[in-house]
């Protein structure tokens, strides 16, 4: 049996923040679309897939803010082939964040049904939810944050793309992706949202953005007319408040959970250092960027991931118990639709935790396992919080952005082999 290094559980110190009253500050940013809002008119309202905090209030306080100027809004899901790609599917998954007809007093109409509506300059194909069309007007709610499929300075994962993948079901969210394959993704989603919004009665979005101890920091109401220009200055906003992890070299992440909710790839490639379409399993760094991550050990999947297994292919190793939750149809769907079929690779898995950890150590090029640096994370949105092996403590004690919350102490096994 390898000999573990002990574990320090760490803080990383992120400024404070006071906490944002959802409710005032959405009644004063909605002050630019009330004139807009006429009274008995049907608004549809696009809600994703992704785990916000404070999701479920943030829509309950649209709505009412939508009732108070007289409108019939509705939900749709508005998130391209999650779920299963099927109406139950994406219903389930609103449901598991707090979001049904009964909790927000209004109907949920989960219809995959699009309509084409135009062509991008790009020569992609625009469509658009059925449910969407026929109302009156259309708000989406979506967080801002940097894209895991692309880098761009200017554009992330958040209104525009959920005018293009969310409005466009399933299949909007296939020809995106096969455009992005020849134009690039910044391209594709600026000309399919440049068609949408030209075409359809989009009102505009409620843009989120959360801090590093995933609260929410800022609420955004954006009209239609500044969509596609707000993520210019709201992503390097996001972008500046993402938390990372603190360190240049790692030679084990363990990572608790990953999924849907999590991240769209399952675990952030933003944090992780690995891209979505493949990445290097060389164990020399060379001159790659940090976090340079040797080994990934991915031990579940999130309740709220449904089975999407997706982000699998970007670890290492992983537990037999997380490859047996992994719906395989789900998780395929949502691979080859965003054409992405590396995330969904399986790795070697093993029956309990510390097999895995030991198998992961003893195939990385060490002289003494117990001298490995190695960090535990709950996911990738999740790092206020870390646990780190005592030798990389050692290397980083003296920094002020960090903080020990315990003394060293050994890995914590249950009976059964698995971590505590």
């Amino acid at each position: 049996m390898i000999v573990l290094p002990r574990i320090v559980h760490v803080r990383q110190n992120f400024p404070a923040q006071p906490p944002l009253d959802v409710g005032a500050t959405l009644a004063a940013e909605f002050a630019k679309l009330r004139p807009r809002l006429v009274p008995g008119a049907r608004i549809a309202v696009g809600v994703g897939s992704r785990g916000i905090t404070h999701l479920a209030e943030i829509v309950l306080a649209v709505l009412a803010e939508l009732r108070a100027a007289g409108t019939q809004p509705f939900i749709i899901p508005a998130m391209g082939s999650h779920g299963g790609a099927t109406p139950e599917g994406q219903r389930d998954v609103l449901a598991s964040y707090g979001i049904t007809e009964k909790t927000m007093g209004v109907p949920v109409r989960a219809s995959l049904d699009v309509r084409e509506v135009g062509v991008s300059a790009e020569g992609a194909p625009v469509n658009c939810s059925t449910e969407a069309l026929a109302a009156k007007g259309i708000l989406l709610i979506n967080r801002i944050k940097p894209h895991t499929d692309f880098h761009s300075p200017t554009l992330g994962s958040g209104l525009l793309k959920m005018c293009v993948v969310g409005l466009g079901k399933r299949t909007g969210a296939a020809a995106m992706h096969l455009t992005a394959s020849r134009v690039g993704h910044e391209r594709a989603i600026r000309g399919i949202a440049d068609v949408l919004l030209r075409t359809v009665p989009i009102l505009g979005g409620v843009a989120i953005l959360e801090n590093q101890f995933h609260d929410t920091a800022r609420l955004v109401v954006v009209p239609r007319e500044e969509m596609a220009t707000a993520e210019d200055v709201l992503v390097p906003a996001a972008r500046a408040l993402m938390p990372l992890l603190p360190f240049d070299e790692i030679d084990l992440l363990i990572v608790d959970r990953i999924g849907k909710n999590i991240s769209g790839s399952g675990m952030d490639p933003n944090v992780i250092g690995r891209s979505v379409d493949g990445y290097s399993s060389s164990l020399r760094r060379d001159n790659r960027p940090a976090p340079f991550i040797r080994r990934i050990f991915v031990r579940d999947l999130t309740p709220e991931t449904h089975g999407n297994g997706i982000g699998i292919g970007l670890a290492d190793l992983t537990t037999t118990r997380l490859i047996r939750a992994i719906d395989a149809r789900v998780t395929g769907i949502n691979a080859l639709t965003s054409l992405t079929p590396q995330c969904a690779k399986t790795p070697i898995h093993f029956d309990t935790d510390r097999e895995a950890i030991e198998r992961a150590l003893a195939s990385l090029p060490l002289a003494d396992p117990a001298a490995a640096r190695i960090v535990r994370i709950a996911d990738t949105l999740s790092l206020a919080e870390l646990e780190i092996s005592e030798p990389l403590w050692a290397e980083v004690r003296s920094r002020p952005a960090l903080t020990a919350l315990d003394e060293p102490h050994a890995p914590r096994f249950a009976a059964d082999g698995n971590l505590v």
